[in-house]
């Protein structure tokens, strides 16, 4: 294929996958759109008797999650981390997809960019997992209100101090280093793959580093509330800041340095 000819090919593609990216993020917005002002409706009406929600706390009695509780609560975190993930892991994807193409036009095909990006999200939907059992457990103990915030300026300062503190760790370093360089990290495992699975696989381990550098981060959506759309926000651009800024541990450091200063003036609070 003459070069002129393929890079009309691979630009045609990179836009459709680029679209297909923005319209998942699009549609995992005006979900949480939704179910944000869904929510805000039901806690209006928490003092009502009778009026539940799955997954939050409408009234001073508590009662043991049931399964609905549960999926109501996955389904919730699934979208949420999918519609805050995606721009982010957009950039390795996109890469993945062209290196992808010009294989493919070579006559060494490899795996579609849709399995890496598969994996990548697969992982986050296990992280999802984990963080509605969280829910439930902090549901039980009364730590969050029925908007899925902290409760208590003790608890949410110690959330805000313990995920600052993370931001200087060696393994956020670490884990940061895989996302904020794509090319090198599909070399440091192997490089493209030419089968599915290999490439979900690639795509799975992805979202693993990408999950142990944002996890503590995830967790301060129990601070300004899981389900605050502007707050959630305010968490998806720290997130593509620290992976796409040149040097995206000034953001890091910086980032750690104001979470727990608030972290401390939420403590100081709790004293007062």
């Amino acid at each position: 294929m003459p070069d002129a000819a393929l890079e009309r090919v691979l630009k045609r593609d990179t836009v459709i996958l680029a679209v297909a990216l923005l319209t998942l993020t699009a549609l995992a917005w005006a979900y949480l759109f939704r179910l944000s002002a869904e929510m805000s409706d039901a806690a209006a009406m928490a003092s009502m008797p009778g009026m539940n929600m799955p997954g939050m706390v409408m009234g001073p009695a508590l009662k043991p999650w049931a399964l609905p509780d549960f999926a109501f609560t996955f389904a919730m975190w699934a979208v949420m981390m999918i519609g805050m993930m995606t721009p982010s892991a957009s950039p390795m994807i996109l890469i993945y997809a062209r290196v992808a193409q010009q294989a493919r036009d070579q006559g060494k095909p490899f795996a579609a960019a849709g399995w890496f990006a598969g994996g990548y999200l697969l992982a986050w939907t296990g992280f999802a997992g984990l963080a509605s059992l969280a829910q439930g457990a902090l549901t039980q103990a009364a730590l969050i209100t029925p908007m899925l915030a902290a409760a208590s300026p003790r608890f949410g300062g110690l959330v805000l101090v313990a995920a600052g503190l993370y931001q200087f760790t060696p393994i956020k370093d670490s884990c940061l280093a895989q996302c904020q360089t794509p090319l090198s990290f599909l070399q440091r495992h192997g490089g493209f793959k030419r089968d599915p699975l290999g490439s979900l696989r690639m795509g799975l381990t992805h979202g693993v580093y990408c999950i142990g550098c944002c996890w503590a981060l995830m967790l301060l959506l129990f601070v300004g509330g899981v389900m605050n759309v502007l707050w959630i926000a305010g968490l998806s651009v720290l997130v593509l800041l620290e992976k796409v800024v040149p040097r995206g541990r000034i953001v890091t450091r910086g980032a750690g340095l104001v979470l727990i200063a608030a972290g401390a003036i939420y403590l100081l609070h709790t004293g007062t």
